[in-house]
């Protein structure tokens, strides 16, 4: 889980949007998607392991990983959305 006053300071890089904490079933569509070696993030690289959650753009779109308790919230690692139900 990441600290409720950070979450409330923290904004999409790109856009200003608030992130919305995500986990449980949600990033395990995600991480289905990963081991199957489907998805990319924005950088077009593929994802290499299973995330445990992430911050989700409010026009749920992107997905920011959370890597060891840490938000990693580079535009190139975000983790495309439309295409899971999230």
């Amino acid at each position: 889980m990441i600290n409720k006053e950070l979450l409330k300071i923290l904004r999409c890089p790109e856009t200003k949007q608030e992130l919305d904490y995500l986990e449980g079933a949600a990033i395990s569509k995600i991480n289905a998607a990963i081991k199957a070696g489907i998805l990319k993030n924005r950088g077009a690289q593929a994802l290499q392991g299973p995330i445990a959650a992430g911050l989700l753009r409010e026009d749920r779109k992107y997905l920011y990983p959370i890597t060891e308790g840490i938000p990693i919230m580079l535009i190139d690692e975000a983790i495309p959305c439309e295409k899971f139900d999230v």
